[in-house]
């Protein structure tokens, strides 16, 4: 069912040239996860997340326990239920899942990535170990990059309400923490410069400045107000990325991971919001 309807910004600038007037009004719509509509369109935004890595998880197997939680999570769409998702927010539950083959799998492909923090490592063993009883939240948190970031306070502002409404029903969604994979690229000073020189100029983009220098950055924003609420962070390198040279092509590729107090996703979106606000 449709959630809330969200406008996009509305006519350009008058000062703004032709050119600039790239955008068009849309109606951006939230939608629960549909079972009859949202599988391949789920499966590519995971496998965007996942980037190389995806073909170590059993993606298929992830997009129908997603699919069979429709109350919890929101896909966000421009043309009605009928049409694909650009972009999902949801949680699963590590423990109650544990068995499926996608969460054995996602579990083991964390506890490798995180041996690269020995602290976060030894945490992980014991929230995601075989004999513990905590109940963990894995976030899959995906979107087109033409998506804009002011979708996300309201998604993770519902995600809030409804895992409330589902433990007021007694299911199973009392987590207590939370862990969030999220993409990252990371820039050569000579590459940020390259950007820097590249980038357009105009009150739209204002909001995604090109990257200052050298270093690490989300490919999402909202990572960097999200990371502020984390007890762990780590980068990552794709077990499956390809070689790099120095004259590739492209950026290099990595991920996040993030381990966050539960009881902080409803902080999480009043900070979204407040940094992120609807375009007026």
């Amino acid at each position: 069912m449709a959630k809330r309807k969200q406008p996009e910004d509305k006519a350009a600038s008058d000062n703004e040239s032709d050119s600039e007037r790239s955008l068009v009004d849309v109606d951006f719509e939230f939608f629960d996860p549909n079972p009859d509509i949202d599988f391949l369109a789920l499966k590519r935004l995971i496998t965007q997340l996942f980037q190389a890595d995806a073909q170590l998880l059993p993606v298929h197997d992830l997009a129908d326990l997603i699919l069979a939680q429709p109350l919890v999570g929101s896909t966000v769409k421009c043309d009605g239920r009928e049409s694909d998702p650009f972009a999902f927010l949801t949680a699963l539950n590590l423990h109650v899942h544990r068995e499926r083959p996608s969460i054995k799998a996602l579990i083991a492909y964390l506890l490798e990535k995180s041996s690269a923090d020995p602290t976060l490592h030894s945490k992980l063993q014991t929230l995601l170990g075989p004999n513990s009883q905590t109940h963990v939240g894995f976030v899959f948190s995906e979107r087109l990059l033409n998506m804009p970031v002011q979708i996300m306070p309201h998604m993770y502002r519902m995600l809030a309400d409804e895992i409330q409404w589902a433990l007021d029903d007694n299911e199973p969604y009392d987590f207590k923490h939370l862990i969030l994979i999220s993409r990252i690229y990371r820039l050569t000073a000579e590459e940020a410069a390259e950007l820097q020189a590249s980038a357009p100029r105009t009150k739209r983009q204002k909001q995604s400045e090109p990257p200052q220098g050298a270093g690490v950055y989300p490919f999402h924003p909202e990572d960097d107000i999200i990371r502020r609420f984390a007890t762990h962070t780590l980068d990552y390198a794709f077990t499956h990325a390809q070689p790099r040279e120095a004259d590739s092509f492209g950026l290099d590729t990595g991920g996040r991971m993030m381990l966050i107090p539960a009881n902080r996703l409803r902080d999480i979106g009043a900070a979204l919001a407040e940094a992120f606000p609807q375009p007026s």
